[in-house]
């Protein structure tokens, strides 16, 4: 049987799973919902896969705590899986946007971003084993932090992967294409203290910090790089306390995006550098980079190679992408190790009410990893 059929075979079954780990909601601000669903996710595993043969699950007392299961395989080495069970959805969401599963498309909060890439891995592990294939040790990782950009997780993640074959990213794909590349994330915030006075009354005594900070927001908007791909979007702003007082703070929300590692230093020094024309306002900055750009390497090349083999083994093409969004594949990779993202679902809406599956994927996703990590062995 090839691992096509088998996924097809194995499709109400995943569909089933997918429903009840959906229907755990599990929103990265609520810590009582995370540790529920992590409770649940590793009690179905269990029930799919057996025990493992070793274990770690990593508490926090604010995110989502991080549960490592290790299963021995038949060849040398060993697989991260990797999944996150958090979603940007807060808890309530389903009770107004329930599971559904019509005309071969499956909605519902974190159905695409990430869960069926998380059913899929476990099911992928399935396959191998009913199937007869060799195969290395799985190691899987499940965190429930990414969404927040993996405060406590990273350092798990970062150790996980040390000596691994593969990092294998089951974040969703892009229309069915692998991501091999992604940019790296800066967060953050400008602030800008002035001096109040009255606008009218005493219109030179004090110093603007709203008028201070539209000089920045000028610089930062111009700081991007269409050719380097950078991009510096100033995605909030506030201050002031009237609009007849010279505003004594202002601050604002900072989003940055590089392709380049090197663009990472030429941002700092904008932001080290940033001053007002009026030298009575200070500026300050505070933030930093959540996460460093998803590069390929010569490992990464390799793994895709391999990827796209096991597709075209099957009768169908797989083609790569880079995208501006980040992931924990992005740890990975700024490390020089071995990494695929983007094995997961196939649909759109990440982060939106439009969020879904297209069910029809699912078989030969779940056939493409079943294939990539035998081929590791």
């Amino acid at each position: 049987m090839s691992h096509t059929d088998w996924s097809r075979q194995a499709l109400p079954a995943i569909l089933d799973d997918l429903r009840s780990i959906v229907e755990l909601e599990t929103h990265s601000y609520d810590k009582p919902m995370l540790d529920k669903g992590l409770d649940t996710i590793r009690a179905w595993v269990f029930d799919r896969l057996g025990a493992p043969d070793t274990e770690a699950r990593h508490t926090d007392m604010v995110r989502g705590d991080v549960l490592e299961l290790g299963y021995a395989g038949t060849a040398p080495g060993t697989v991260l899986l990797l999944s996150h069970y958090d979603t940007v959805w807060p808890t309530g969401t389903l009770a107004g946007w329930p599971y559904t599963d019509e005309d071969g498309r499956v909605t519902g909060p974190g159905a695409f971003d990430m869960k069926l890439g998380l059913v899929q891995s476990v099911w992928a592990l399935r396959g191998l084993r009913e199937l007869g294939l060799p195969h290395p040790s799985v190691k899987f990782l499940f965190n429930g932090d990414e969404e927040i950009g993996s405060p406590h997780s990273r350092p798990y993640i970062e150790a996980a992967s040390e000596g691994a074959l593969a990092t294998l990213v089951f974040e969703a794909s892009l229309d069915g294409k692998l991501k091999t590349a992604r940019k790296g994330v800066g967060l953050f915030d400008v602030t800008a203290t002035g001096v109040e006075a009255h606008a009218g009354l005493d219109p030179y005594a004090g110093a603007s910090a709203i008028h201070a900070l539209a000089e920045i927001v000028g610089q930062l908007a111009s700081a991007g790089s269409r050719e380097l791909g950078t991009t510096v979007n100033v995605g909030t702003i506030s201050g002031g306390t009237g609009r007849n007082v010279t505003a004594g703070g202002a601050s604002c929300g900072v989003d940055v995006r590089v392709a380049e590692p090197s663009e990472m230093d030429r941002i700092d020094k904008l932001f080290a550098g940033l001053e007002a024309t009026d030298p009575r306002v200070g500026i300050s900055v505070e933030g930093e980079w959540n996460r460093p750009p998803m590069t390929p390497n010569d490992p990464s090349r390799a793994l895709f190679a391999s990827a796209r083999k096991v597709a075209a083994d099957a009768g169908w093409e797989l083609e790569e992408t880079a995208v501006g969004g980040a992931s924990d594949g992005n740890f990975v990779s700024a490390l020089g190790r071995p990494v695929l993202d983007g094995l997961g679902a196939v649909g759109g809406g990440a982060h939106a009410r439009d969020e879904h599956i297209l069910v029809r994927h699912i078989p030969e996703r779940t056939a493409l990893a079943i294939g990539l990590i035998a081929a590791l062995a």
